[in-house]
């Protein structure tokens, strides 16, 4: 060991260096770096090539830095599940609302919140696990402000969301209301007296065979919820998370495995820093075996199918996105979100007079688009495109990617037919049926009578 004098500060200081060369050289290095980043003679000092990884490491210091705040800065304000959890069991702890749930997360605590997985702060949604089981926990949380309109109150629910039904309301118009309720929104079908008959049975959680009043409010808060209201709909449904219990407008499902069909997520602050094409490749890398996504696929046909014109109506998927279509340990699509997923009742009844200028500002959701009547300036309300194209759309990058030689040319044929499907639902049926039916049989050839299928 030897000490030696460091020449870069205008301050003497002395250090102990290990005697090898490469060591002593790395030292002075850091040194420089660190204590002496202003230093005239750094760049003199140091090659070329050291001081772009230099600059490379400030900036991933950076980046890395300015991450970690945002993330944590919208975590506060994304994630409130301990303000829907107070609330809820407030109004159950006064006998307003009731649910099947309610002891679990509210008495034995055995129905606990884990990780946020909130997208805005109205709605939270929670990883969980109920009885050491994994679930997925949502609740709704309406913001107000205190009188003085502190910006750090807490959020609550008004109480008018438990409003109804009111006090001496009878069975009978309570079914009315419910019967009511799901023909405004479902359109008039022919089986909607049973799906009344579920919701009843759904609320009895004390299973007497009577509806009391804080179990009337629960189910009927919840049912303004789409997506609750779509599970009820569509509860026997393979594709469709599995409904576990509720609390008031809390409602708890069955965890997807993979809640979306690609395994990287950007944060939203991080997209414009992340190129689309390095996004695409990590994915692909990440993809499960070929096989598997097939399965996955044909899965996701099905559910197209099931929603095209089922036993309440067809519905729409006015938001197709990745995030929301997952698969579960077997490689079974599982939808993860339902919340853009809507009848086309609803669509109508939101097209129905709407004025416009142009076709865009006839638009449901993110992309259940209808024509503008220019003449009369009024939407047209027949969505355009069907649920299939845009799955398709989707499925181009998820399924092309490592497919078979032999089944490349022809699936990609049928995916390019897929999207280009266009027209009014009622008016191209069988067209529909013929290219999903088409579709799903090559993958199936392709993965029948194998391990996958």
């Amino acid at each position: 060991m030897r000490f030696e004098r460091n020449l870069g500060c205008n301050k003497r200081q002395f250090h102990v260096f290990p005697t090898p060369k490469m060591m002593r050289s790395l030292r002075r290095l850091v040194h420089l770096v660190l204590f002496c980043p202003m230093s005239k003679g750094l760049q003199s000092r140091l090659p070329a090539i050291k001081v772009k990884y230099l600059f490379l490491a400030w900036l991933g210091i950076f980046v890395g830095s300015w991450a970690v705040y945002m993330h944590y800065s919208s975590y506060s304000e994304l994630c409130r599940g301990h303000v829907c959890q107070m609330i809820i069991c407030d109004h159950y702890r006064r006998g307003i609302i009731s649910g099947s749930s309610c002891k679990a997360l509210c008495e034995e605590n055995t129905l606990i919140l884990q990780h946020c997985l909130s997208s805005t702060p109205t709605h939270q949604v929670y990883s969980g696990a109920w009885k050491e089981k994994p679930v997925i926990i949502k609740c709704g949380i309406e913001e107000t402000l205190r009188g003085d309109g502190s910006p750090d109150s807490v959020p609550r629910k008004e109480m008018t969301l438990f409003d109804k039904p009111t006090r001496g309301t009878s069975m009978d118009e309570f079914r009315e209301m419910l019967h009511s309720f799901l023909r405004s929104n479902l359109g008039e079908q022919p089986s909607l007296g049973s799906l009344v008959g579920r919701v009843i049975s759904l609320a009895d959680v004390n299973q007497d065979g009577k509806v009391s009043l804080a179990e009337a409010k629960s189910v009927w808060a919840l049912l303004q919820v789409n997506e609750f209201l779509l599970m009820v709909a569509l509860q026997e449904k393979e594709h469709t998370p599995r409904l576990l219990g509720f609390c008031g407008d809390l409602y708890v499902t069955e965890q997807v495995a993979h809640s979306s069909l690609y395994r990287l997520e950007v944060p939203r602050y991080l997209q414009p820093l992340v190129p689309s094409a390095l996004h695409s490749s990590v994915n692909q890398w990440l993809a499960p075996a070929w096989p598997r996504r097939a399965k996955i696929t044909i899965g996701l046909l099905e559910f197209v199918e099931e929603v095209f014109h089922g036993s309440y109506g067809s519905f729409f998927m006015c938001d197709a996105s990745p995030r929301h279509i997952g698969y579960n340990s077997k490689y079974d699509c599982k939808m993860a979100d339902l919340r853009s997923v809507a009848s086309e009742m609803s669509v109508r009844g939101f097209l129905k007079g709407r004025r416009c200028e142009h076709n865009s500002d006839c638009t449901y959701g993110k992309d259940c688009m209808a024509t503008c009547d220019k003449l009369v300036k009024q939407c047209n309300t027949e969505v355009v495109q069907p649920n299939l194209a845009k799955v398709c759309h989707l499925l181009q990058d998820f399924l092309l990617f490592g497919a078979p030689p032999d089944l490349r040319e022809d699936l990609q044929k049928q995916l390019r037919t897929c999207v280009t499907l266009s027209g009014l639902a009622s008016q191209m049926e069988v067209h529909h049926s013929l290219v999903l039916n088409n579709l799903k049989t090559l993958l199936w050839k392709k993965i029948s009578n194998t391990k996958y299928s």
